[in-house]
């Protein structure tokens, strides 16, 4: 009898049924040679107690970041930054609007949170203000007039890919921000957008360091003589590793970082945990005076604060010298700022959170009298617009954020910046992950947060009832209590100033500001009224 299936049908179903048992009986050896390589190995409990179901753990592990982040945490619940701040740098990135509907879904009675005090006759657009440049290092051979009080905080060329930097450096120029170079070192790629740029110097002196890894005067001329080039930042700590240098893994270490920072290509950048050559404030002053010296620029220095006698100490000392050899800013960064690579302890549980330590510095440099003289730059995880203009409110004469600026570029808080896998491009030195980063279009997307933060930090502000930034104070905050209610931030760290506690001492001393601003202009710029 003829067979009911025509012949190359048949001829297929065959093929198929001897496939699949092919792929069954590669998956059973498969099985089989895990089990046995589980039951005998000896590193992990799991697998050998429960061999082949226990590799399922790790599984799941791996892959829970993921589901956490895009289907089961709520908006305001992960860490470091959750999904509602991501989104606003996101949209701000992308010029869209920003708007929200049918309420805050920010629990408003978690103790520690704060709200800005709204005046019951704002500020109308008319009456607002523009931001005046500000100007740092007034003695220096060549001030920087800084004209925006939002920047981008540093990010070395080798923790960030070449695309990024070339796009946050076109970026800055379009929004006239400064760019922070970050301890890595003065690129050609820092240079390519033409904005205005803070070389920072870590404690291995990259870029700046001779043979022997120390400063290098003449190396250090050099980059003073760059037009570009506007003030000089010593960077004592950072965010998240006080206390230790900066880390590099060796697979980011290519050949033109390698030249940029003047160390063997494919090692690991492993920084020392401070200067060796400045052990005591005296130190410090000495090489804040001699790297002005050099460069006619303004010089100043970034930290964690943790103890901080040290601080009264130097402006002791600063006293003793006199007013010409402070630093001409101070930068702090908060306990729990971000970094590419970092000892989870020192990250966790080492150094103050800016909170804290932002009112404390800015309260010492008051009682030593050096406010106009040493400007405040915070740092740490201020993001979105209520971080900046808390931190204006606490004292702050400048705010810098990178993480911020990694989400205009497309961060998507992977959390794979130490790994060279980043798969934005931004943190990563592997070209076919660099690809998807267009620096053109991200220059837009870095000018557009840069522009749209100011813009709101502005809108809070007039809601305040003040013209502009700057004029926030202390008391215009209030921060809730464990018992649910919120205090005025002014009775939590009163400040020396009167007018940072009470709005009557505030409206007096803005006019005494006016009035000595009219009669000597070039004594006191416009934007230290209160």
């Amino acid at each position: 009898m003829d067979s009911l299936v025509p012949g190359p049908v048949a001829a297929a179903l065959d093929l198929l049924v001897t496939l699949f048992v092919f792929v069954i009986g590669v998956g059973v050896a498969a099985v089989l040679v895990i089990f046995v390589i589980d039951i005998t190995q000896n590193r992990d409990a799991i697998r050998r107690n429960y061999p082949v179901v226990g590799r399922f753990r790790y599984l799941f592990s791996t892959l829970g970041e993921f589901f956490r982040q895009y289907f089961f945490a709520m908006d305001r619940e992960e860490m470091p930054f959750n999904r509602a701040e991501r989104q606003w740098a996101s949209r701000a990135a992308a010029g869209k609007d920003n708007t929200v509907a049918f309420g805050s879904t920010k629990n408003l009675s978690v103790p520690g949170t704060y709200y800005f005090v709204n005046c019951p006759f704002p500020t109308l657009d008319t009456d607002r203000a523009e931001t005046e440049p500000m100007v740092i290092g007034p003695n220096c051979r060549e001030p920087y007039q800084a004209s925006s009080f939002f920047n981008i905080s540093g990010m070395s060329y080798g923790a960030m890919s070449e695309p990024a930097i070339r796009a946050l450096s076109k970026g800055a120029a379009k929004a006239g921000c400064w760019l922070n170079t970050g301890e890595g070192g003065l690129t050609r790629f820092h240079l390519e957008g033409g904005c205005d740029i803070v070389f920072q110097i870590g404690t291995a002196k990259y870029g700046v360091r001779d043979a022997n890894g120390n400063l290098s005067d003449e190396k250090l001329r050099e980059a003073g003589e760059n037009p570009n080039v506007k003030m000089f930042e010593l960077k004592l700590s950072q965010g998240a590793k006080p206390g230790k240098g900066g880390i590099l893994p060796g697979i980011k270490v290519t050949r033109e970082i390698a030249n940029t920072r003047g160390i063997p290509a494919g090692q690991d950048s492993i920084s020392p945990n401070r200067h060796p050559d400045i052990s005591s404030v005296a130190d410090l002053l000495d090489q804040i005076a001699h790297i002005r010296e050099l460069t006619g620029k303004p010089v100043g220095f970034k930290c964690v604060v943790g103890a901080y006698g040290w601080l009264d100490a130097m402006f002791k000392e600063v006293a003793r010298r006199g007013t010409d050899s402070a630093p001409d800013f101070i930068t702090v960064d908060s306990g729990d700022g971000g970094t590419g690579a970092a000892p989870l302890p020192l990250m966790d549980n080492v150094g103050l959170p800016i909170r804290e330590s932002l009112p404390l510095v800015d309260d010492i440099r008051k009682r030593h009298g050096l406010r106009d003289r040493v400007r405040l730059i915070a740092s740490g995880k201020l993001v979105t617009p209520t971080g900046v203009a808390w931190a204006l409110c606490t004292g702050a004469d400048f705010v810098v954020a990178a993480r911020g600026f990694m989400f205009a570029l497309g961060c998507i808080q992977s959390l794979k910046c130490n790994k060279n896998t980043c798969p934005t491009g931004i943190t990563t030195h592997n070209q076919r992950l660099q690809r998807g980063l267009h620096p053109a279009e991200k220059a837009n997307s870095v000018a557009n947060y840069c522009t749209s933060m100011r813009k709101e930090v502005e809108i809070i502000a007039h809601s305040c009832g003040v013209p502009e930034p700057r004029r926030l104070r202390r008391f215009h905050v209030r921060v809730v209590g464990d018992d649910g209610r919120s205090i005025p931030f002014s009775e939590i760290f009163p400040s020396p100033d009167p007018a940072d506690n009470d709005p009557a001492a505030a409206i007096s001393a803005a006019a005494d500001q006016r009035d000595r601003a009219a009669r000597d202009p070039a004594r006191v710029p416009v934007t230290e009224q209160a």
